[in-house]
């Protein structure tokens, strides 16, 4: 059966509109997004397929282009679509964070560094400069590394938030095995960047690991 044959309140759609998105599955969010299916597939019977098939909707939206056109009802065009839905993400995302002080909103520094940083298939370091009232001045990768691990070297570091002015700075990487535990060169390279900074009189106010699952903050953990 079609979906415009279906009960209205279960069209994906429909559904949407009268409940929110995050009343809907995986699978309808994904329909809505492909809009329609192939010929005797409907589109929500068409996304639970590529779920399945891709092992989950995380997996289907850090795919490679290659792997994403693969797909069933997939294609450049679909590919196209959905890299400008993630990018318009992270630039809602950073928005937020220009609203105010980075400590007023926890959640949302993490939010930012997720959707940056959680789909690289490679360790970078990265930084959020920050001023005097914890407001955001920017936001840059400074070095990239192999599958496991990326040199951080502290004079750039500081030579950075000089540009930048900054009063306060938020270090941040990622894991691409997923795991987010701190290592222990994750430690000393923290204490090496808190000593460099503070010679200039910025401060580290967090150190955040990004992950697969819940990322890692040194503050919270009491590591800083």
């Amino acid at each position: 059966m079609a979906i415009p044959d279906w009960p209205v309140n279960e069209r994906p759609r429909e559904k949407l509109l009268a409940q929110g998105a995050a009343a809907l599955s995986d699978a309808e969010l994904l329909a809505i997004f492909l809009r329609t299916g192939v010929k005797g597939v409907s589109a929500v019977e068409l996304a639970r397929h590529l779920l399945q098939n891709f092992g989950g909707l995380r997996a289907l939206l850090e795919a490679s282009e290659s792997s994403f056109c693969s797909g069933k009802g997939l294609g450049a065009a679909k590919y196209a679509q959905l890299q400008a839905v993630l990018e318009m993400n992270r630039r809602h995302l950073a928005a937020q964070l220009q609203q105010g002080s980075v400590m007023d909103n926890p959640n949302c520094v993490s939010d930012y560094l997720i959707s940056q940083l959680r789909h690289l298939k490679r360790e970078v370091f990265a930084c959020l400069f920050l001023d005097n009232k914890h407001c955001v001045l920017g936001f840059e990768v400074l070095f990239q590394g192999s599958i496991n691990s990326a040199s951080v070297h502290p004079r750039e570091v500081v030579k950075t938030a000089l540009s930048y002015n900054a009063a306060a700075v938020i270090l941040a990487h990622n894991h691409p095995s997923g795991v987010a535990e701190p290592s222990l060169a994750d430690k000393q390279i923290t204490e090496r960047l808190s000593k460099a900074l503070e010679l200039i009189e910025v401060n580290v106010i967090d150190h955040i690991i990004i992950g697969s699952s819940a990322p890692v903050s040194f503050a919270q953990r009491g590591l800083l």
